[in-house]
């Protein structure tokens, strides 16, 4: 198989994975285990099998690195930890050649959902304030969760992210095939 198709078999392993993360993050609001961990596993397993030791390598510092980007976002209280397990199932899937792509989309997607998630719920005014709240909070406090704009805080807009890397995920893929 040639490197072209790999990335877009590689890609679209976790675009299933991050859809069916979708899925369940929408209905649920909850990111299972029973999808992260084999996941996480099938593309160790799917770049050692098409691509080699090498290859299972790269896959998991894709993994690690998508992980930790979005554990940075967790630890400031701004998502839960099953989307950054979701990203990091997703990450060991399309391997580390992906990542940035991934991450870049899905933060696209994500600012677009959530923008139009605050404009829907009539709060945009008030989701920009906030925003202005949390940067100096952030700025002042490091990685700290702010005590009440935070995803533990039910009255807080909440954006099922899960939807957001399954579309950065499929924008990655889309751009692979049509070769940009």
């Amino acid at each position: 198989m040639s490197g072209h198709h790999l990335e877009v078999a590689y890609l679209g392993a976790a675009v299933l994975c991050a859809s069916i993360g979708a899925v369940t993050d929408y209905r649920s609001r909850v990111i299972p285990n029973w999808l992260t961990g084999p996941c996480f596993l099938l593309g160790l397993f799917l770049h050692l099998c098409l691509g080699g030791l090498r290859d299972m390598g790269t896959a998991l510092l894709g993994g690690l690195v998508a992980g930790v980007v979005f554990l940075a976002f967790y630890l400031a209280g701004g998502m839960g930890g099953g989307d950054v397990k979701l990203v990091a199932a997703v990450g060991c899937l399309a391997g580390l050649s992906q990542v940035a792509g991934i991450l870049i989309s899905t933060a696209l997607a994500g600012g677009i959902f959530a923008v139009t998630l605050a404009v829907v719920s009539r709060r945009f005014k008030q989701t920009v304030s906030n925003m202005g709240t949390l940067l100096v909070h952030h700025g002042t406090t490091g990685l700290q969760p702010h005590p009440e704009f935070n995803v533990a805080n039910p009255r807080t807009l909440r954006l099922p992210y899960g939807i957001a890397i399954a579309a950065g995920t499929a924008m990655t893929l889309f751009g692979v095939i049509l070769g940009q």
